[in-house]
């Protein structure tokens, strides 16, 4: 049994937390507000992210960064994007022994452009642990709390620390592959937001299945583009933190990205829409880093820049897709080779 400190007790952070403790690990879930942490401690409730689920007495949560910390061996970050950098630094000034640094966040730094386990990092003291470790796949909260069957993906530039990662989260209903392309398993994991933004738009203006297929499969090739590019290996976005989880986010009620390009495609303005989720819907600030990374790299992501458009420059949803429709003819394996061929030209 190891001590473990679960950073965020959003919807993710909540049900990875119940995992660590079905399997055995005391857990400390960390949360900055107070009446969240006292639902938590007496309630054994977190409706607002959870609503149907009753969470393990010996679940406890904290808001003192330094209690949840204290002799823990593990620290798994499950924190929006635009926390991360500020939260690492409080960590950097209480840390004083080796541990396991794990992250579940999907997203990318605007302005720096920058992955998640690349801002950790910059902020954390490298002395205190070997690798940062990335967790990522399809995976609702929702089903992960349930016990539903969920497989993800752990990568880290070590092997040792993707499998230590590995070890304390699977379980018969929790199912952990590990993976060496921390590149392809973050980027896979922040970029599928996007196109499920698009998804949703697209259910949401009425266009159907087929029109969703032809978004999904195309939004994939503009993360194999931009990976690749960035050097993942293209075999991992036909895996589970690629098409995996893309599958999953873009089909879902579950998806919160699905749901706000849904509400915007119904007239919803992007600061009501976000205001009614009431979370994070971290594919809107994605949208914008990886807007920034096309244009940085040269990398074409019409998708991606149309998303762009609709969010941050007030561009009709409608126009928008049905431009995305009728695009100029290319060949459909046209993608395919030339990321096939960067990849060889890498070797």
């Amino acid at each position: 049994m190891e001590k473990i400190a679960v950073l965020g007790a959003g919807s993710w952070g909540t049900a990875l937390a119940m995992v660590l403790t079905d399997n055995g690990h005391e857990v400390c879930l960390w949360t900055h507000k107070q009446e969240h942490a006292k639902e938590i401690n007496e309630s054994h409730t977190n409706k607002n992210y959870l609503p149907k689920i009753t969470l393990p007495e010996s679940l406890k949560a904290y808001t003192s960064l330094h209690e949840a910390l204290k002799d823990v061996t593990t620290i798994v970050f499950v924190l929006p994007t635009e926390a991360i950098r500020d939260v690492c630094k409080q960590v950097s000034t209480i840390l004083d022994r080796h541990v396991t640094i794990i992250h579940g966040t999907k997203g990318i730094e605007p302005k720096t452009l920058k992955r998640v386990s690349e801002m950790m990092e910059e902020e954390l003291p490298s002395e205190y642990y070997t690798d940062i470790v990335v967790l990522s796949g399809p995976s609702h909260a929702e089903e992960v709390s349930l016990k539903h069957p969920t497989t993800v993906t752990v990568s880290s530039k070590t092997m040792t620390e993707a499998e230590k990662a590995q070890d304390l989260f699977i379980n018969e209903n929790f199912r952990v592959y590990t993976s060496m392309d921390m590149i392809g398993v973050e980027l896979g994991g922040s970029l599928k937001n996007i196109i499920a933004l698009g998804a949703g738009i697209s259910d949401g203006l009425g266009y159907g299945d087929n029109a969703k297929a032809a978004l999904v499969t195309r939004g994939l090739a503009e993360i194999s583009r931009l990976g690749t590019a960035k050097g993942a290996d293209p075999l991992t976005f036909v895996g589970l933190s690629g098409v995996g989880d893309l599958i999953v986010t873009c089909t879902s009620v579950h998806s919160r990205n699905w749901r706000a390009g849904n509400l915007l495609a119904k007239g919803n303005n992007l600061d009501d829409v976000l205001a009614e989720m009431g979370m994070v819907v971290e594919g809107v600030r994605t949208t914008k880093a990886a807007y920034e990374l096309a244009e940085t790299e040269n990398i074409e992501m019409p998708i991606t820049k149309g998303l762009y458009k609709i969010l941050f420059e007030n561009a009709n949803a409608k126009d928008v897709v049905d431009e995305l429709m009728t695009r100029m003819r290319r060949h459909e394996m046209e993608d395919l080779t030339n990321i096939l061929s960067n990849r060889y030209k890498q070797q």
